[in-house]
Formats: C-alpha cells, structure tokens, sequence
C-alpha cells in the first residue's frame, strides 16, 4: 500500500492538536473550582446523541445538515470519586491553584486499542498503559490516590454543596 506522506502528514497534525482541546477542557473545569480549591477527577466520556440531541443541533443553527452533526459527544465530569474504568474514557486529576494535571488513564474504544501500540505513528505510552491495565488490572485503574479525601470529607463537601443550591434557588 503506498502512502501519502501529506495526507499521513494532515492525519498527524489533527492527532496532536486533539490534545489541546483536552487541555482546554480540563483547564475550563478547574477555572469554575466545582469543589473550592479541592483536588477533584475530570471524568471525560463518550454518550451518543439521541435524535432530539440531534434535532436541537440543528435547530438551532449549529449544523448546516443532519449529516454534519457528530453521533456521540463527549460529557466532561469533575467528581471527588474515582469512577469504574471503562473503554472509551479518560480520567484526569486536578490540583485547583496549580498548572498540575495528572493523567489516570486514557482509554480509547476497543476497535482503536492496536492503534496506539509501539511502532504506530500514533504511539502513545499512556494510552498503551492504560489499555494494558484494563485489561489485566482493571482494579488498579480504580483504587484510590493516595491524595484522594475521606469520604467523611468528600459527604461534607457535597452536603455543603446541596445546601447552597438549595438557598440560591429559593423556595418552591
């Protein structure tokens, strides 16, 4: 099979960049500080988009077709818990007041795991660690950081939490 190297080139170039969006993600999350100034996850996963989903796109003017809106979006989640690892996830922790962001895992879908081993142009340490441990050790991936808070703390923060959402909408 021959290659084009700019095609392969432009394939390459739109890899890396999806990284920044990564970033730019996590970094939205940590500016809103959902916890204060607790370490807390970033849950990143996929969910598919139901018609309606799909219909509101359009609607309201972001996609020009029906055939341009994607099938699946991805659901950014800060959570005080380690979710279950699963395929076609990524898990960040981090540090609000800090440029720290650590990588749990990246998990990409099943059907894309041999792209990420050794010798691919699309290579990755963390992705090929990850997969690995999901499947040999899937408990690994969930146990506990040694930084993570009691679940004493993490009940009070919620509480506190659900009491001034409680306030800020007022009565009923």
């Amino acid at each position: 099979m021959k290659i084009n190297r700019l095609d392969a080139h432009d394939r390459f170039e739109h890899f890396t960049k999806q990284s920044f969006d990564i970033s730019e993600c996590c970094q939205d999350l940590i500016n809103k500080r959902p916890f204060g100034e607790h370490p807390f996850y970033i849950f990143a996963h996929a969910r598919t988009l139901g018609l309606d989903e799909k219909m509101k796109l359009f609607s309201g003017g972001q996609y020009k077709t029906l055939e341009e809106i994607p099938e699946k979006t991805i659901i950014w989640q800060p959570r005080l818990t380690k979710p279950q690892a699963q395929s076609n996830s990524m898990l960040f922790k981090a540090y609000p007041g800090t440029d720290v962001i650590k990588v749990i895992w990246l998990i990409p879908s099943p059907e894309l795991w041999d792209q990420y081993t050794k010798g691919k142009m699309t290579e990755n340490n963390t992705v090929s660690e990850s997969i690995e441990l999901f499947k040999t050790n899937k408990n690994k991936l969930e146990e506990k950081e040694d930084d993570d808070l009691s679940d004493e703390k993490i009940d009070a923060i919620y509480k506190e939490l659900s009491t001034h959402a409680r306030k800020t909408m007022g009565p009923k």
